[in-house]
């Protein structure tokens, strides 16, 4: 045990020695002498009465001093220090989002299925891109959900609103809706993806979850198809969310039939923005993927230990105004 604040104990010490000394001080006060007291004071029921009061007295003042004692070890704040290893889960995911004109319509309705999946998710590190011409990164793999959530809400809103300022930097290319460079850049988010460079990277599962209705309109870097190529050969599982699932006649140059050969030449999976098997089918994909994990970086954790002096404190005091009762006249 350590405290923190050590230097209140001398500080309260140093407080009631000179207490204590003012007191002895202090001139005595008068007394007025009574006629034939020590006939009372002779007495052995006054004599026994004296050493109870005396004794309640020297036990109150016992007590204020073990309260005293207490409540500065309290004020000086008692902490345990300790070093942990937090276990940490071995799966990434990315929400990949197109933010196209052709998609301004069900953007907010993904992000609230984006809101969905991160409520699903423990343990895991979750990261968001958004895309058109060209790739933001709208926050990075995380495992604080409480800021993964926040972003998304922020997102939601933004969505729902058309804040031109949530699309800076998604139009710095040429063209609109590149899926295959939006995917690519998704798949490249993932920390040394070559190098294998971070902790656990090489064993760790990397999914995206890809949100577009493939509606291309420019000449990308990448084709859908190289960006799969890109993902399957760096082992990254795409689950593809179409809003926008209206082929016809089932064709396989169709944009939802493209996205859904994609998403599976990845081993991942392909819903419909609507379907209810959306969020629980991508939930389960990613969960089954293996989930061996490794210990993270030793990190020191202090932590308050407050409860026994101010339990002391709190039995001193209850003490205290028992005798003080007591001691009432």
């Amino acid at each position: 045990m350590e405290l923190s604040y050590w230097w209140v104990l001398p500080i309260a010490a140093t407080v009631v020695v000179l207490a204590a000394w003012l007191h002895r001080r202090r001139p005595p006060m008068p007394t007025r002498a009574v006629a034939y007291s020590e006939r009372l004071t002779g007495l052995p029921e006054y004599q026994q009465a004296l050493r109870r009061h005396r004794l309640r007295l020297a036990l109150a003042v016992v007590l204020g001093a073990v309260f005293l004692a207490a409540t500065a070890t309290a004020a000086a704040r008692p902490a345990q220090r300790t070093t942990e290893q937090p276990e940490i889960r071995n799966r990434d995911i990315v929400l990949c989002l197109d933010v196209s004109g052709s998609m301004t319509g069900t953007d907010a309705a993904i992000a609230a299925v984006f809101q969905e999946l991160a409520k699903e998710f423990d343990g895991e590190r979750i990261g968001m891109v958004i895309f058109d011409s060209s790739s933001v990164q709208l926050f990075p793999l995380t495992d604080d959900y409480e800021y993964a959530a926040e972003q998304l809400k922020l997102a939601k809103e933004a969505l729902d609103d058309g804040a031109g300022s949530f699309f800076d930097g998604t139009w710095n290319g040429e063209g609109s809706s590149l899926i295959g460079d939006g995917l690519a850049s998704c798949v490249q988010s993932f920390p040394d993806t070559d190098t294998g460079g971070d902790q656990g990277t090489t064993k760790r599962s990397r999914t995206v979850v890809l949100a577009t209705d493939n509606f291309l309109s420019g000449e990308p870097i990448f084709t859908l198809e190289e960006a799969a190529a890109l993902a399957a050969g760096k082992n990254v599982k795409v689950h593809a969310l179409n809003p926008g699932d209206v082929d016809y006649g089932g064709q396989t140059d169709q944009p939802g039939a493209q996205l859904r050969a994609a998403a599976e030449r990845t081993g991942g999976t392909y819903y419909k923005l609507d379907s209810p098997e959306a969020v629980p089918g991508i939930v389960r994909e990613v969960q089954e993927t293996e989930a061996t994990s490794y210990r993270a970086a030793p990190q020191a954790v202090v932590t308050d230990t407050p409860a026994w002096p101010l339990g002391i404190a709190l039995m001193a005091g209850a003490g205290m105004l028992v005798l003080g009762w007591r001691l009432e006249p």
